[in-house]
Formats: structure tokens, sequence, C-alpha cells
């Protein structure tokens, strides 16, 4: 939303300086609206659409998404999720692709509820008991939009390092979480392959990622631009440059070109796993 009101201003073109005297705003108000920092009511975005000259079906498609900015998504009912998570909380929920390379453990999209338990309580902030059910809790609620039918659940795509296969917890943990994989890879929007030990090095030695593609909700509204999560130990990193996103893609493409084992090859493996850890 913010990002396409600033387009829209910047296309005219005003300056932040001439808009606010259009407007009649505070310069903070009109920051805050372009920076996504609180929600805007459809009348505001009606009026900034005159003065910026849009025209009549992108004025309707903005002030529809403007009473979706003024809704409140599931997770903020869980009080100790920090603001950066929540930001990927929206961004994957409105996600129509999700792509993840995960090096060392299952992702969370993917991970069994006891699996979930004991990787959280691996945290560096040595979480309490509680806090770990309530992480476990979110941890479940988001792997509900694999089964979502409005809106179409995305397309996840799982790259992952037969590393994850291999380190683990107690063996119960491990058979129940592998079976699961197992089961979660046989629905038609989630793919699961195996970056296999075997393969040698690769593009993705710098860790972790997701690349989040959006669609295209209307005609008069562009797709929101595909972005890149990184997450790091106290924070995360969204990266939406056209270059950083064509880093990321070559190293997608180095993984699924070159290093990982397709689908029904990467199945074979898990279930090799899944005896070798029901020993």
């Amino acid at each position: 939303m913010g990002r396409k009101l600033r387009e829209l201003r910047e296309a005219v073109p005003l300056t932040v300086v001439q808009a606010i005297a259009a407007l009649e705003w505070s310069k903070p108000r009109l920051w805050r609206y372009e920076t996504g920092q609180v929600p805007i009511h459809p009348n505001d975005v009606d009026v900034m659409c005159r003065i910026y000259g849009a025209d009549a079906e992108l004025t309707e498609s903005l002030k529809a998404l403007s009473r979706e900015t003024r809704s409140r998504g599931w997770w903020h009912a869980y009080s100790e999720i920090p603001e950066w998570f929540q930001l990927f909380l929206g961004m994957e929920a409105a996600a129509h692709r999700v792509r993840q390379y995960e090096a060392e453990i299952i992702p969370g999209l993917l991970q069994s509820l006891p699996y979930a338990r004991a990787i959280l309580g691996q945290s560096v902030t040595t979480p309490t008991g509680d806090q770990i059910e309530q992480q476990s809790r979110v941890r479940m609620q988001r792997q509900r939009i694999l089964t979502r039918s409005a809106p179409r659940s995305p397309m996840l795509d799982v790259i992952l390092s037969e590393a994850a296969l291999l380190r683990g917890f107690d063996r119960v943990t491990m058979v129940d979480q592998l079976t699961a994989l197992l089961t979660l890879a046989e629905r038609p929007n989630v793919a699961i392959r195996i970056a296999p030990l075997s393969a040698g090095s690769h593009k993705a030695y710098a860790g972790p990622f997701v690349i989040l593609d959006f669609p295209r909700e209307s005609p008069a509204r562009d797709p929101e631009p595909t972005t890149v999560y990184v997450e790091l130990p106290t924070g995360a990193l969204y990266l939406d440059k056209a270059s950083e996103v064509a880093a990321y893609e070559a190293i997608w493409l180095d993984l699924a070109d070159r290093v990982a084992l397709d689908e029904a090859e990467s199945r074979r493996l898990i279930e090799q796993r899944v005896e070798e850890w029901s020993r």
C-alpha cells in the first residue's frame, strides 16, 4: 500500500513538501502511510489518488487494499512475536509461491509439533516452557496456509540439506518428523527435495533463505516485488532490490538444477533415513 502511494506521488512528480501542502497533512502522517507504518483509511486514499491524478479503477483498487490494511492477522493474538517476524508472517500468508532452502533443520512450515518444541528449546534466548508452547502454537498455526482453500494455498518448494535428516533429536521425534515430511510431500502444493551430502559444494554456502513471490491481485495493481527473507538469531533481512533478488535466484537455480535430487529420489532418501532412525 505504502509503496504504491509513494510511486503515485513520485510519478506526478510531487516532493514530500509539495504533497503535504496539497493534502494539508503533517510530514510524519504522510511518512507513516508511505512506509506502511500504520493502516490507512479509504477516504485518505481517495484524497491522495485525486491529488496524484490516479484513474478511477486504480483508486477503487487502492481503496479496497486500504480496507485490507485495517484488518489484523491471526498472529497479533500472540504478544511475544517480534515485529520483524510479524512482517514475515504477513508476507508468507500473502505469497502465492514460497521457495525455501534450509541447511540444518526442517523448515517451520514442515515441522511436526514434537520437533518444533525440540528446536525452539535450542533458541539462544533460552525460552521458558510456556514460551516454547506459545511459539509452537504459532508454528502450527502458520502451517494452515498449506491447507487453506481461500485464498488459494501457496506453492511451497523446499530444498533441504540431507544434514537436516541426520542432525536431530531423539529417535521418536525424528521418526515422527520425517514421517510427517513424507505425508506433506504428497500434497499437490508441496515439493520437497533433498540436497544430498554427496553432491558436494554449492552456491548456497552463505546459509538458509526464503524467496517469496506474490500474486497479481487485480489488473490495476502491480504484484508486490519478489522478496528474499534471511533470518538471523536476533532479527531478519528483507531484500527486494532487483540485484539482490537476482543473486538469490541464481543460488536457487544452482540448488534446483544441479544439486538437489528430484522429488521421487528425495522421497526414497527420506524413507531410508526413517528406517535408520527407527532402529
